[in-house]
């Protein structure tokens, strides 16, 4: 109980900002909620003066307000025509300024909601951009997605239907209340009515809280499967070519019903909760009623009371029955909204493992190359590099090669800082790179991935990635140098060419020189190809080879791959076997020594 309120309050943490919008709600709701309670008493004149035809009745006994008997003397003493014409001209009025009020919350509301739903959307996003890489190899990424797209959509539910009700039923309910005990004191209704009243009001709402005790587990359980939907879904439409390429189809779609056919379970479940609360609520409603109804009639019979002040204390009464049911309901679905804002703010809460220290410095320009001194890396509890020792002086060409998981794409990443080592320290130009501000380490490094990642924007866009002031001239300079000016021209719109969601739009190669092109075209001291070259025919291959031999004047450049033929020009060697460094060396020198290179080798070309 005591977390569903920390979590409560923090979600409402994202409403203050916005508290004006909400203030402006609840004047509306205030002016809705007066002209809904004094409804009623139209009844009055209503039924005494024009149907009954005797006129409104203050008991003897009653001491009425002086101004109550004046309106009540005044309106007796209107002809019945007149006052018809003047009930029906209020009523207009008084129904357009209460549908005008009704609007006018219910449209703020939303906007709260809305507002509330954008900064949320706002806060995951950047906390997600914040995040190391560490947090992204646990978390999959339909899951991620489904924080910023289901959960903040069951919260934007809540404020704009939910927290309305939360403020607006309420004040409904004062109001009417109001006018029973106005009418109460008025026209001598007894006092044990309203102690009724007040005694039966929390048998109304009680079902509403025992019913929704297990409402936000089941919600949360919902709220992962659907999560696990997400992640099926992504993986088959980005994976379409396998599945088809092995007739999984049928397979698929087993695994996608049956996740289906589980939510489904689960959502109902929640639904039986939800909505069993409104027929409870109708028979407690129901009951209570009809109390009320016996105490009135044995007023009436013993002639202390008007049909009309009983109609008018009934309606008020009857009236409070459906803002307290919509209130039984709240209870339940905030369940819902709090299993979605612990998921959240799980996300909110995540630690930011790779962070600037207090006083981080602006590193210069490498001007003498990058160390790892005596590095381990920890993934969890499993040593994925162990006492790593390398340097790698400016305009020397590092490869890196070894068996599948060695630790080879994790020794590039913490120069980049993606990660951070457990023990020991990587270092440019002998300062550790946690001394420096990340924006300073990264502006010098260019990265080129196996993964290929294009984002759906033009041919230049992607080129000039992380770049705002630049010419034509320069993207096409970059895109020469990485052999794909020739297929950039060939495309419908050239340079402006859309190239689709992760670049779907062209090959696989053309993916590649691309993603090249990008790190060219930054032109950082330090170029990580991780197997840049791996889906590049032979003679796309010579022309990337040859730009990152011009490239490497004055800069250095760390190659990651599997085929060994593309590594043969780098100036040092380093090969790594299960986290270790076992050999350094140029290829020659390898092809010598014997051992893994050499095996390696041999696989490729004996």
């Amino acid at each position: 109980m005591h977390k569903d309120i920390k979590d409560y309050k923090r979600l409402l943490g994202f409403v203050r900002p916005h508290l004006w919008v909400l203030v402006m709600a609840f004047i509306s709701m205030l002016g809705y909620s007066a002209l809904n309670g004094l409804s009623p008493t139209a009844l009055i004149p209503a039924i005494d003066n024009l149907i009954s035809g005797k006129g409104i009745m203050i008991p003897s006994h009653v001491n009425a307000p002086h101004f109550i008997a004046a309106l009540v003397n005044a309106i007796n003493a209107f002809p019945p025509a007149r006052l018809m014409t003047v009930l029906l001209m209020a009523g207009v009025a008084f129904f357009a300024f209460r549908c005008l009020f009704d609007f006018i919350q219910v449209y703020l509301m939303n906007d709260v909601s809305q507002r509330v739903v954008r900064d949320l959307k706002d806060a995951i996003y950047k906390k997600l951009l914040s995040l190391s890489m560490h947090f992204y190899s646990k978390n999959p990424t339909p899951q991620l997605m489904s924080r910023i797209t289901y959960d903040t959509s069951i919260i934007r539910d809540t404020i704009s239907t939910n927290f309305l009700d939360l403020i607006l039923r309420p004040l409904e309910i004062a109001s009417h209340l109001a006018v029973a005990i106005a009418i109460v004191f008025i026209f001598g209704i007894p006092l044990n009515f309203i102690l009724t009243s007040i005694i039966l009001f929390p048998c109304i709402l009680l079902p509403a809280v025992i019913i929704s005790s297990r409402l936000r587990k089941i919600t949360t359980r919902g709220q992962e499967k659907m999560g696990d939907i997400n992640t099926i879904l992504f993986e088959i439409i980005t994976g379409m070519r396998i599945v088809k390429a092995f007739s999984m189809q049928k397979y698929e779609y087993a695994k996608f019903k049956e996740e289906n056919r589980r939510f489904y379970k689960l959502a109902m479940k929640a639904v039986k909760r939800i909505n069993i609360v409104s027929p409870i609520n109708e028979m407690t409603s129901a009951i209570y009623f009809v109390i009320i109804i016996y105490l009135a009639y044995k007023q009436i019979a013993a002639g202390l009371l008007s049909w009309g002040s009983f109609t008018v204390f009934s309606a008020s009464i009857l009236l409070m029955i459906k803002p307290m049911k919509r209130l039984g309901k709240v209870y339940a679905t905030i369940q819902q909204s709090l299993a979605a804002a612990t998921r959240i703010f799980s996300v909110l809460d995540a630690e930011e493992q790779i962070k600037e220290k207090k006083g981080a410095i602006a590193f210069p320009t490498m001007s003498r190359g990058i160390s790892f001194e005596n590095v381990w890396f920890k993934y969890d509890d499993e040593h994925i590099l162990k006492d790593i020792k390398l340097h790698a002086k400016k305009g020397e060409i590092v490869a890196i090669v070894g068996p599948s998981g060695a630790g080879k794409t994790t020794l590039v990443n913490l120069i980049a800082r993606f990660y951070d080592p457990s023990e020991g320290y990587v270092k440019m130009d002998g300062q550790d790179l946690k001394e420096g501000t990340l924006k300073s380490i990264r502006r010098q490094i260019g990265v080129v991935t196996q993964e290929m990642l294009l984002f759906n924007d033009t041919v230049t866009v992607n080129v000039t990635y992380g770049s705002k002031n630049f010419s034509k001239d320069d993207v096409i300079r970059a895109a020469k140098i990485a052999n794909a000016h020739d297929f950039i021209t060939n495309l419908p719109k050239g340079y402006d060419t859309v190239v689709g969601e992760k670049g779907f739009r062209i090959s696989g190669g053309e993916r590649q020189r691309l993603a090249i092109a990008r790190a060219i075209f930054k032109n950082p001291p330090i170029l990580i190809f991780d197997e840049a070259t791996s889906q590049l025919d032979t003679e796309s291959e010579r022309y990337v080879q040859e730009a990152i031999d011009r490239l490497m004047k004055g800069r250095t450049v760390f190659v990651i791959a599997h085929r060994l033929s593309t590594i043969k020009h780098a100036t040092k060697i380093v090969v790594l076997d299960k986290g270790r460094i076992v050999n350094i060396g140029a290829h020659d020198e390898l092809m010598e020594r014997g051992g893994i290179y050499k095996r390696l080798y041999d696989m490729q070309f004996v």
